[in-house]
């Protein structure tokens, strides 16, 4: 007997998903758990097996497009069983024929010409000429004073002179702005040559242009999320700056005595990790009738990918020693561009981290990662001068920013659940105590 196989719901969000690659065609023996498909969610591109054998005995759904969830996306049962019944009840909807409308001849309508109009001729208006008036030539004055000079018979100041002289201007071809035409320092300064022009090179010419790029399946869950977070969770942001230089050297004696090579966001991480568990308020999800505070700590990692943005989860970090950490985010950033995480390693999270130091982002601000109460987001580290003990002196400072959802985490909330982690951060041998 012919199976269905439908889009599989893949995460606690997806509602569609993108067949990104088939590898069985029509005709294809199938054996139970083998790999039939690639599907594409909101969240990531997985692996699609099998739970029949048999034949492939029909494609649903071309490589490249999309489905919602349990619609018929193949078909799977024996050589030559007959499907056409599976399929034609599937999602074909066929429209019943209109009856066709036909129109009524309308009667000619013939328009009667009409009378054709002359025009009167209009006589001829002759102008008569008007005499002709010569105006007299009037005498030419010329007024020469101390300060000008008079060099064939060119009235220029010794200014503009210079000017001319040193920027090589023939004075004969500059038209004097003065009193009687006479040169003076603003027609040097405005002077342009006839053949200026040939000097010029003509713009290139630019025309508008733009590309366009299909929204992927996560696009469209990233701006769905995101949106439904910002516009439902009431956000709002605490800031502080923490001082790295005790982080700076930790991390370098860390790498040389254990040979592992961690990185400031995987102490930070479990900074984060252990403050979360003495603030379980930070720590929530709300819910209409309740908040439900997590003893563990799931902690999502937010990793930028072609497509966007995923958020693999570290859990029970809290739990977990910096090598640990380490090697789990590291090989989550690997497969999450390869596309090849799992959904249980992507789901349940209970707080979120965000670090785009490593791009020279000083402090920014992140959308709350639902159904978790807060996000933080982690800058880069910047030398400058601080101040110690009274005197200035060059330091490197951190800033990190918490977006909170005022629905669980209040004000002193967060700021309590900051303060606790900057005493982390600024004396993370206490990380490891």
């Amino acid at each position: 007997m012919a199976e269905i196989i439908n889009m599989p719901r893949l995460s606690d969000t997806m509602e569609e998903g993108t067949l990104a690659k088939w590898f069985k065609k029509v005709g294809d023996s199938v054996k139970e758990g083998e790999i039939l498909a690639e599907i594409e969610t909101d969240k990531a591109t997985m692996e699609f097996e099998s739970f029949y054998d048999g034949v492939l005995l029909h494609i649903g759904i071309e490589e490249g497009s999309t489905a919602p969830v349990d619609s018929i996306i193949a078909v799977i049962g024996s050589k030559g069983e007959d499907i056409s019944s599976i399929i034609s009840g599937g999602n074909d909807i066929k429209e019943k024929p209109q009856p066709e409308v036909k129109e009524e001849p309308q009667p000619e309508v013939k328009e009667e010409p009409q009378p054709e109009v002359k025009e009167k001729p209009q006589p001829e208006v002759k102008e008569e000429p008007q005499p002709e008036v010569k105006e007299e030539p009037q005498p030419e004055v010329k007024k020469v004073s101390a300060s000008d000079e008079l060099t064939d018979r060119i009235l220029i100041s010794p200014l503009a002179r210079k000017l001319a002289n040193e920027k090589g201007i023939d004075i004969k071809l500059v038209k004097g702005s003065g009193d009687n035409g006479r040169i003076i320092k603003r027609d040097i300064d405005s002077y342009k040559p006839q053949n200026y022009s040939q000097f010029i090179q003509p713009s290139p010419s630019i025309t508008e242009s733009s590309t366009e790029s299909q929204n992927s399946t996560m696009r469209k869950a990233i701006a769905k999320r995101l949106s439904d977070s910002k516009f439902s969770a009431p956000h709002y942001y605490l800031n502080i700056e923490c001082e790295m230089d005790n982080m700076i050297s930790f991390r370098k004696q860390f790498i040389n005595t254990q040979n592992i090579k961690i990185s400031f966001n995987d102490v930070i991480a479990k900074a984060v990790s252990l403050s979360l568990a003495r603030h379980p308020k930070v720590n929530s999800r709300w819910y209409d009738d309740k908040i439900v505070f997590y003893d563990h700590v799931h902690l999502g990692v937010a990793v930028a990918v072609d497509d966007g943005l995923i958020v693999p989860v570290v859990k029970y970090a809290n739990s977990k020693a910096l090598p640990e950490i380490n090697k789990e985010i590291k090989d989550f950033a690997e497969r999450a561009k390869n596309k090849k995480l799992t959904p249980a390693e992507i789901e349940g999270s209970t707080f979120t981290i965000s670090n785009l130091g490593m791009f020279g982002i000083e402090s920014f601000t992140s959308i709350i990662n639902q159904p978790n109460s807060a996000i933080l987001s982690i800058g880069s580290i910047i030398e400058k001068p601080i101040v110690k003990n009274g005197d200035i002196v060059v330091g490197n400072t951190m800033k990190l920013t918490l977006a909170c959802d005022h629905r669980t985490v209040d004000g002193a909330t967060g700021s309590l659940f900051l303060k606790t982690l900057k005493e982390y951060i600024e004396n993370p041998v206490s990380i490891l105590i």
